[in-house]
C-alpha cells in the first residue's frame, strides 16, 4: 500500500471528521460527505442509500445525480446494481454500468451520462445499513487502493449512524436505539414478561474512529492484541488436563490471536487513518458479513471464533462491556444471539424473560427455559443490534412478539394482558388441590416435565400428581465432562426425596438431534432428528447406559422406581434395554446394594412403527408415554425445527387424532397405561381433545397444570368426543373450529 495512498486517505478521512464536528443537521452532513468524498475520489457522483425497511433502499444524498430524486427513488434489495451490493454485502466495481449483469436504468436520477460506477455495503458486525456508490462519465475501473479506501469510509458512515450522526433535519435517518421496534420471532416457551434490557455480550460502541497518529494507534492495538493473547493462554493453561476437544477449540482460538493476516489488516486500516477500535470493527464486519455467506460448518465456527475474539479484543481497547460496575436490572429481560444451557443457569430465575438472534425450539437453552418457566422468544432477527442496556421491554412468548422501548399504547394493553393473567392465576391456585375430575365424572392425571432440582418445587405449587416426565439429559448438557456415577445417584435420590413419595418417571439419556454433548464427538449426520439418538445412542454406548441404570437403582434405594426409555422405534429396542437394567440390577444385587420395591419400565412413543409393533410388545411393556413433539414431527413430516413448515400441520386435525385413538385402542386392549407428554399437553384446547379420545394421564409444565385442570373440571368429555366424531365423519381436515365453537357455547 503506497504512501501516497495512505496519506490521501488520511486526508480524506480528516476532512471526513471535520464534516461530522460541525454543529449541523442529519441531512446536511450527509450532502456535505457525499460532495467531499467525489472530490476526493475525483468523481462526478457520490451517493449515499440507506435502507427505509428490510427490502427497501432508498436515494438519501447525493452530490452529481439529480437532487430532486433524494427521498423519491427507492429500489428492492437486489434490485439493479446498488441492491445488488446490498443483498451480497460485497463491493461491486465496473467501468461499463450499463452492461453489468443487473443494472437497471432510473430516469430520474439522470445517472445514464456515467459510465464507471463502484459501489461498497454500508455495513456494521453484518447489519446492512446501506450502500455507498461512487460514479464517472469516463470508462475508469477503480484501483484497489480506491476500492480499500471508500470501504474504510462507508464502515466510518456505518459507525456514525450508529451514534445518531444522521439524525435531524431532513430526516435523512431515524434515531437509532430511541424509537418504538417491534420484532417478531418464534415463540420457544409460553408466557409474558416486562422488563429491561441485560444483553448476555454488551454492544461496544466506538466513538473515536479516525485517528491522526497512525503509529500511536498501532500501538495501541498492539499492547492490546498481546493483552488478549496472555487470556488466551492463561484459558489454554486451566485447560490443559481436560478433554481433547475442548482443548482443540481453544487452541484454534489461540491460532486467531495469533495470526498474522488479522494484524496485517487492522494496521493497514489504521494506516488510511483508522482508529484501533475502527480497524478492529472494520475487521470484524469484514467476517460477519462472510460468516452469511459461508454453509460450511466447521467455517462458520472458525468465524465465530474471529468474532469474538474482536469483541474481547474491542472490550480490552475501550474498556467497554466489563460487567464490573454495571448492575443487572431488578426485572431484566436477557438479549443474546445465542446462549449455552449452563450459562443460562448462572442467571437462574432472575430473569423475567428471553429473547434470543438466533436459537431453536429444541435447543438446551429452550429446555432449561422451559424448565425455569421463562417466557422465550427465538428467531428475533436483529435484537442484539437494536437493543441497548437498559432499555424497557416487552416480551410476549404466546406470539413470539418484542416490542422493544414501546409507546404508551402498547405498554398499557400489555400491562392488561398481564393482569388478565395474573387474575387466571389466582382462579387456578384455588382448585389446586381439587382432582382434574371432569363434568362427566372422569378424572385425569395431571403431571408436570421436569429436569432439573430447582424445577420440584413446583410440584406442590402447581398442583401436579407427580412427574410424568424428567428430563435426565440435562445434567448431562450442561457440564463440560462427563458425570459420575455418584453424582448421578445423588441427584436422583434428591429428586425422589423432593417428590414426597409421588411418583416420578425417569427418561434415560435423550442425547443427539439437537442435543449434543460439548465432550461427546459430534457425529455429521444429513439430518440428525433421525439419526444417532437416545435409545440408540445407549445401545450402541452399554457402558453409558448401564452407568446411568445403575445410578438410577441406587438413587431409589428400595423406593419404587419408574423408568422410560426414549425414541424406541421397535420392539427389540426395549427388549435391549430392559436386558441392560436386568444386569444393572444383578450388579447391584451382587454388590449388596437395596433394589427398588417396585420397578416399571416403558418406553416413549415417539415414531410412528412403535404404534404397529406386535401386540407381544404392548403386553410386556409396564407402560407407554406418547412424546407428541416428535411423534407429531414425524407423522407430518414436518420438522418442529423448521418454521416455515412446523406450524402448518394441527395437534387436532382429524388425520392425527384417528391415529392416536388407535393407540389408545391398543392399550386398552392389552391393559397398558397410556400417557401423552410434550407441548399439547398443557395447551388447554388440545389436552381437553386427548381426554376425550381416552387419554387419561397428561404430562406438561408445571405453568400448564391451572389452565389445563380449569377446562377439564368444565367439560363433559362425552359430548366433546362427539363433537370431535361428527366432525371426522364430515370430513373436516381439523376439529378445531368445531371443538371452539362448542367450547364458546360452553364458557
Amino acid at each position: 500500500m503506497s504512501e501516497t495512498f495512505q496519506t490521501d486517505s488520511r486526508q480524506m478521512l480528516g476532512r471526513l471528521r471535520a464534516v461530522l464536528a460541525e454543529d449541523a443537521g442529519g441531512q446536511t452532513r450527509l450532502d456535505q460527505i457525499t460532495r467531499l468524498i467525489a472530490e476526493e475520489m475525483r468523481t462526478e457522483v457520490c451517493s449515499i442509500y440507506l435502507f427505509r425497511d428490510e427490502d427497501t433502499l432508498e436515494l438519501c444524498a447525493t452530490e452529481g445525480l439529480n437532487p430532486d430524486a433524494v427521498h423519491k427513488t427507492r429500489m428492492k434489495l437486489g434490485e439493479g446494481l446498488v441492491g445488488r451490493v446490498a443483498r451480497t454485502g460485497r463491493a461491486l466495481n465496473t467501468d461499463n454500468a450499463p452492461a453489468t449483469r443487473g443494472f437497471r436504468y432510473m430516469a430520474e436520477t439522470g445517472e445514464e451520462a456515467y459510465s464507471s460506477f463502484m459501489g461498497v455495503p454500508v455495513q456494521r458486525l453484518g447489519e446492512k445499513l446501506g450502500v455507498l456508490v461512487v460514479q464517472s462519465r469516463e470508462a475508469r475501473h477503480f484501483s484497489e487502493e480506491e476500492v480499500y479506501a471508500v470501504e474504510v469510509v462507508a464502515m466510518v458512515l456505518a459507525e456514525m449512524a450508529e451514534l445518531g450522526a444522521f439524525v435531524g433535519e431532513g430526516a435523512a435517518m431515524s434515531a437509532r436505539h430511541q424509537q418504538s421496534v417491534l420484532i417478531r420471532g418464534a415463540t420457544a416457551q409460553e408466557g409474558a414478561a416486562r422488563g429491561h434490557v441485560w444483553l448476555h455480550e454488551p454492544r461496544v460502541v466506538v466513538t473515536n474512529l479516525i485517528a491522526e497518529d497512525p503509529d500511536q494507534e498501532i500501538a495501541r492495538l498492539n499492547a492490546a492484541v498481546e493483552e488478549l493473547r496472555v487470556g488466551v493462554d492463561r484459558m489454554l493453561s486451566f485447560a490443559r488436563s481436560g478433554d481433547k476437544e475442548q482443548l482443540e477449540v481453544l487452541e484454534a482460538y489461540r491460532m486467531f490471536a495469533n495470526s498474522k493476516g488479522w494484524m496485517r489488516r487492522m494496521e493497514e486500516d489504521i494506516q488510511l487513518g483508522l482508529s484501533a477500535e475502527a480497524a478492529v470493527e472494520k475487521e470484524q464486519s469484514t467476517a460477519r458479513a462472510r460468516m452469511s455467506q459461508v454453509s460450511d460448518a466447521y467455517l462458520r465456527h472458525r468465524l465465530d471464533d474471529l468474532d469474538d475474539l474482536s469483541n474481547r479484543l474491542l472490550r480490552i481497547l475501550t474498556g467497554q462491556g466489563n460487567e464490573a460496575g454495571v448492575d443487572m436490572p431488578t426485572d431484566p429481560i436477557l438479549i443474546a444471539r445465542n446462549i449455552g444451557p449452563a450459562e443460562l443457569l448462572d442467571y437462574g430465575r432472575r430473569l423475567r424473560g428471553i429473547v434470543l438472534e438466533e436459537g431453536a425450539v429444541g435447543s438446551h437453552a429452550t429446555i432449561v427455559a422451559r424448565a425455569l418457566a421463562i417466557p422465550l422468544v427465538i428467531h428475533a432477527r436483529r435484537i442484539t443490534t437494536e437493543a441497548l442496556n437498559g432499555d424497557p421491554i416487552l416480551v410476549d412468548g404466546d406470539q413470539g412478539v418484542v416490542h422493544l422501548r414501546p409507546g404508551d399504547t402498547i405498554a398499557a394493553a400489555f400491562r392488561d394482558k398481564m393482569a388478565m393473567q395474573a387474575k387466571a392465576q389466582e382462579r387456578y391456585a384455588s382448585i389446586r388441590d381439587k382432582p382434574a375430575k371432569t363434568l362427566c365424572g372422569r378424572t385425569i392425571s395431571l403431571t408436570m416435565n421436569a429436569g432439573l432440582m430447582a424445577d420440584l418445587p413446583s410440584l406442590e405449587g402447581s398442583g401436579a400428581e407427580g412427574v410424568g416426565l424428567f428430563r435426565t439429559e440435562l445434567q448431562f448438557l450442561i457440564r463440560s465432562h462427563m458425570p459420575k456415577r455418584a453424582e448421578l445417584s445423588e441427584l436422583y435420590a434428591r429428586v425422589m426425596d423432593a417428590a414426597g413419595g409421588r411418583r416420578v418417571v425417569f427418561r434415560t439419556l435423550d442425547i443427539g438431534s439437537d442435543k449434543v454433548l460439548a465432550y461427546m464427538k459430534p457425529t455429521d449426520e444429513p439430518n440428525p432428528a433421525m439419526g444417532w439418538r437416545a435409545v440408540r445412542v445407549g445401545l450402541d454406548k452399554p457402558g453409558v447406559m448401564r452407568m446411568q441404570l445403575q445410578a438410577l437403582i441406587r438413587g431409589a434405594a428400595g423406593r419404587p422406581l419408574s423408568v422410560m426409555f426414549p425414541f424406541v422405534a421397535q420392539r427389540a429396542e426395549y427388549d435391549a434395554a430392559r436386558a441392560e437394567m436386568d444386569k444393572a440390577l444383578a450388579r447391584e444385587r451382587i454388590l449388596g446394594h437395596p433394589l427398588p420395591e417396585t420397578l416399571e419400565l416403558g418406553a416413549m412413543l415417539e415414531t410412528p412403527s412403535l404404534a404397529f409393533a406386535p401386540d407381544s410388545f404392548y403386553e410386556n411393556v409396564d407402560f407407554l408415554s406418547i412424546g407428541g413433539n416428535d411423534l407429531k414431527q414425524f407423522f407430518f413430516a414436518a420438522d418442529r425445527e423448521n418454521e416455515r413448515v412446523r406450524r402448518r400441520y394441527d395437534t387436532l386435525n382429524v388425520s392425527f387424532l384417528t391415529f392416536l385413538r388407535s393407540i389408545v385402542a391398543r392399550c386398552e386392549a392389552s391393559g397398558t397405561p397410556l400417557g401423552f407428554c410434550g407441548e399439547d399437553a398443557g395447551r388447554p384446547v388440545e389436552a381437553a381433545c386427548l381426554a376425550a379420545i381416552g387419554l387419561r394421564n397428561l404430562s406438561m409444565r408445571p405453568a400448564s397444570i391451572g389452565p389445563v385442570k380449569s377446562i377439564l373440571r368444565r367439560t363433559d368429555l362425552r359430548e366433546l368426543n362427539r363433537i370431535i366424531e361428527e366432525a371426522t365423519a364430515r370430513g373436516d381436515q381439523s376439529v378445531r373450529g368445531a371443538v371452539m365453537e362448542y367450547l364458546r357455547g360452553k364458557f
